[in-house]
């Protein structure tokens, strides 16, 4: 028996889903949901979906009650996630929503706890833990080959695309935090963040009382075992960058997503002391073979397969995802006071 799918928003990434589930032989499209007429339009036109298969609504409240549905993949505005995932959830529905989970950590528990309560799957798209690079990073993280680990670094910037919901810092920040924290296999405990709002200076975030969209982000990790990060974020920079570093005593893990021929790299090497001197030794470089796969294709697998073994993702789980709203949101709390160090208290 093949799974039901409703796919709520085909904007840039929801189209992405609806060919997915499209064509896994697993899941079956029942309905496809967006605001803009438009996108329903262009979807049908798109994948050639049979009207009598597939139902094209512009609401949620149209289709919510239509037999067949299992699954419900919510790839709407994050302001609009708590509301539709909590309804989806009470009507027992899995769940797979894209990232972040939503804008306020205190309902990414009660989502997460209410998803527990009713055994049903809640999984968060956070695509790079997918991403066969990132996964083999993990490996090499645990075999010890960078020594004993020191600091790291991560750039991600490009010409656009600009947001008017929220600021560099949630747009892009996410992704690294996700990395890090599942490479490193622990979340930070302080945070600070500093900005800069050139283009739309006198907008705010739903989520925060600051003034401007920060275009420039500066922000620090602080983790429990000493280890600190530097990420740079802008959307105001010609110098398309997505490149990660972890530093250790023997070596350095480089994961450069712009880098088709060598995204993951180990570079090693270490200094000997020869009296007063400190002298390079051990260098090598090696690039780290990379199976080929659709990182999206495995979170819609993953979300199937959970659903039908009935196991937990603990890669990319509700608790995983409201970790990283606790994160942003108190980096938004320390961009808001001009630096300040922020604590990140547990999830209760």
């Amino acid at each position: 028996m093949k799974l039901g799918i409703a796919v709520l928003g085909v904007g840039r990434w929801g189209i992405h889903f609806v060919r997915n589930f499209l064509h896994h032989p697993q899941t079956e499209l029942i309905a496809i949901v967006d605001h803009h007429p438009e996108r329903l339009t262009y979807c049908q036109e798109k994948f050639a979906l049979d009207s009598t298969k597939v139902t094209l609504a512009t609401e949620w409240s149209e289709v919510k009650n239509l037999a067949g549905i299992n699954a419900v993949i919510v790839a709407t505005p994050a302001s609009t996630h708590y509301l539709l995932i909590k309804d989806a959830l009470d009507r027992g529905y899995h769940v797979l929503a894209e990232k972040p989970l939503t804008l306020n950590p205190t309902e990414c528990i009660e989502l997460t706890k209410l998803a527990e309560a009713k055994q049903l799957q809640l999984l968060v798209d956070h695509t790079y833990l997918f991403n066969p690079a990132v996964q083999k990073g993990k490996e090499i993280m645990s075999t010890g080959k960078l020594g004993q680990l020191r600091y790291g670094y991560a750039t991600r910037t490009h010409l656009g695309p600009v947001r008017q919901d929220v600021d560099a810092l949630w747009d892009l920040a996410i992704h690294d935090l996700a990395i890090l924290n599942y490479w490193l296999g622990e979340t930070p405990i302080q945070v600070q963040a500093r900005g800069k709002a050139w283009l739309q200076p006198n907008k705010n975030m739903v989520i925060s009382p600051q003034s401007g969209l920060a275009d420039l982000v500066w922000l620090t990790l602080f983790y429990p075992s000493g280890f600190q990060v530097v990420i740079h974020l802008c959307w105001l920079n010609p110098d398309k960058q997505r490149r990660l570093c972890v530093v250790g005593s023997q070596g350095s893990l480089i994961f450069d997503e712009m880098s088709a021929d060598a995204p993951l790299t180990l570079q090693q090497g270490y200094f000997e002391q020869k009296e007063e001197k400190f002298v390079p030794a051990g260098q090598s470089r090696q690039v780290i073979p990379i199976e080929t796969a659709e990182p999206l294709f495995q979170v819609c697998d993953r979300f199937i397969q959970n659903i039908y073994t009935e196991n937990k993702s603990s890669i990319s789980s509700g608790w995983v995802g409201a970790e990283l709203v606790q994160i942003l949101t108190c980096l938004t709390q320390s961009l808001t006071q001009q630096g300040k160090i922020i604590a990140v208290r547990c999830l209760d």
